[in-house]
């Protein structure tokens, strides 16, 4: 027999948390790490479960999806994402870091021309090999590389292949140097910079990020943290996208009250859809969201499924509206 475990009540000064379910765009303010602009959302949020949907160092600003509920669930797809960005460079001078918090290594005169930049910038465009940077958090037996680097300790790194699939000179003046990209997951945009600045002869590192895209998300929509917190709970979840924003540009598939029912206990379902590696899936009702599938030979095989109880509160949640 089932005994429900006993109901603890929250801490007397401490308000319950709340099952919120949705995609957030935010503007990250520059400063905050992406980890600390979520917590201070959640809070305002009190939201129980809360994730974002790639990381943006404190120096960079823009678009950063937070993810509340069971949207969690598929924040994996937001990190896989490309993603764009506009990059600010001073040419003439490396530092340590690749961007502004470094001590400079080397200068050396700027002597360009439009057609010697715009040359440079076309070397890039396509799959390259990014070798990562010290000032990182990727891993290395168990350690993020940036604390071999305060350290004092380099470390040997392999190149990774990324792929910039558009690259353009937004705007030059003497030694700025603007750029936009849109590049695959794992590109650094700042090794990025770096590499520009050889290929320029000069160097390079850079001075500001904005993100102004990840997948089919755009800054458009986004909210700066400090509106958030003049806002109430409420109000914040009003701004919220669905749950199935970060696949809204997959194809859909809709199955009945009784299909979805067993594609939700996680049974593959026939279907009559040529093959894909992601679709959405829907119930009979328009907001009712599944989860995600893909589709090999006729046969809808689950993914990343919603609980029932989700799937309930999201539905309520939106009628209630």
């Amino acid at each position: 027999m089932h005994v429900p475990a006993p109901s603890v009540a929250p801490a007397p000064g401490r308000r319950p948390k709340r099952a919120v379910h949705g995609v957030l765009l935010l503007d990250k303010p520059l400063g905050l790490s992406s980890n600390d602009a979520l917590q201070r959302v959640r809070r305002l949020l009190r939201a129980e479960k809360a994730g974002h949907a790639g990381t943006l160092d404190p120096l960079a600003t823009g678009l950063l999806p937070l993810c509340f509920g069971a949207a969690t669930k598929f924040a994996q797809l937001g990190l896989e994402a490309d993603k764009g960005y506009r990059a600010v460079m001073q040419l003439g001078v490396t530092t340590t870091t690749g961007d502004a918090e470094g001590e400079v290594l080397r200068t050396r005169p700027v002597q360009l021309t439009l057609e010697k930049i715009e040359a440079a910038i076309r070397q890039f465009l396509g799959p390259i090999e990014q070798v990562p940077p010290m000032h990182s958090a990727l891993k290395r037996d168990g350690k993020a590389l940036y604390e071999y680097a305060r350290a004092g300790v380099e470390v040997e790194r392999e190149a990774r292949r990324v792929t910039i699939h558009e690259l353009r000179l937004v705007d030059w003046s003497g030694e700025r140097l603007e750029i936009e990209v849109r590049c695959s997951k794992g590109t650094y945009v700042r090794t990025l910079a770096q590499d520009i600045g050889e290929a320029l002869g000069c160097g390079a590192h850079l001075v500001a990020l904005r993100r102004i895209s990840s997948g089919a998300l755009g800054l458009e929509g986004a909210v700066a943290l400090a509106t958030l917190e003049g806002a109430g709970a409420e109000a914040i979840e009003a701004r919220m996208l669905p749950v199935d924003a970060l696949v809204a540009d997959r194809p859909a598939v809709r199955l009945s009250a009784e299909e979805a029912g067993r594609f939700l206990s996680g049974m593959r379902r026939k279907i009559d859809h040529p093959d894909d590696e992601l679709v959405r899936v829907y119930g009979p009702q328009p907001a009712a969201f599944l989860g995600t599938a893909r589709v090999k030979a006729g046969d809808l095989i689950p993914l990343r499924l919603l609980s029932p109880v989700e799937v309930e509160a999201i539905l309520h949640t939106r009628t209630s509206r």
